[in-house]
């Protein structure tokens, strides 16, 4: 036979040999959390190998399909992951284990509230106790309190204390959530590009409040296609 026909045949051949070699199975399962018969919602289930990731539902079951020999990654904040190679088709049951946080370990986010609050206390032992803006009938009761109030330097840098600590907890909110953990576990990013991709594609604090974490993950991926497209090109603007 003709080596060039013999070349044609391989590669005719190779879609169905390599489909064959990954045969695909559908498996279910449940998350419980350990020792208890508490199902967990809103975990991920990661398979390495093809990087699907699905999530469980408000029962904590989820369904994923994977081949043998694939490794899947349980995930959910607040838990230890663990992983597991698919072996054959069944049903799994995963017992996540609680993260035990310990008393003496400051949460970063905390720790500036604390210092936030710690300022505006600040301003109220100078007699600022309305934030610079008093209400009318402070003018009637405390005249010189009100101007005070409004008009006086500390007022106005007040004013524009609550104004920076207002984004700083908003920024904390959205950071405790939208991370670098989360966004290259979803997207497989190297370093650089995460934090470029985190850049460009934040959501808002209002978002962050609305949505629960499939909601999240769904607007990584939905900007992941465009991300890989053009992060080598023009710096991109962020889409709305």
């Amino acid at each position: 036979m003709n080596p060039k026909h013999i070349i044609i045949v391989l590669l005719l051949f190779l879609p169905a040999f390599t489909y064959a070699q990954r045969q695909e199975i559908s498996i279910n399962g449940i998350f419980y959390r350990k020792d208890t018969p508490d199902r967990i919602a809103q975990a991920t289930v990661t398979d390495v190998q093809n990087q699907v990731i699905m999530m469980s539902d408000e029962l904590g079951g989820f369904t994923i399909k994977a081949a043998k020999g694939d490794t899947l990654i349980f995930n959910k904040t607040g838990y230890t992951p663990q992983r597991q190679v698919v072996t054959s088709p069944g049903d799994l049951v995963i017992y996540m284990q609680p993260i035990v946080v310990l008393p003496q370990v400051t949460i970063k986010g905390e720790s500036s509230k604390q210092e936030l609050n710690d300022v505006k206390n600040e301003y109220r032992s100078k007699g600022l106790y309305f934030d610079g803006k008093p209400p009318w009938y402070e003018f009637i009761a405390s005249p010189l309190t009100a101007f005070y109030e409004i008009f006086s330097r500390d007022a106005k840098n007040e004013r524009h204390f609550i104004k920076f600590s207002k984004m700083e907890l908003e920024a904390i909110a959205v950071s405790n959530r939208y991370n670098k953990t989360l966004v290259k576990r979803v997207t497989n990013l190297s370093d650089a590009d995460v934090e470029k991709f985190m850049q460009q594609y934040s959501p808002s604090y209002e978002d962050i409040q609305q949505w629960n974490d499939y909601d999240l993950i769904s607007h990584i991926k939905k900007y992941l296609v465009y991300f890989n497209k053009h992060k080598d090109g023009i710096p991109i603007q962020k889409l709305y």
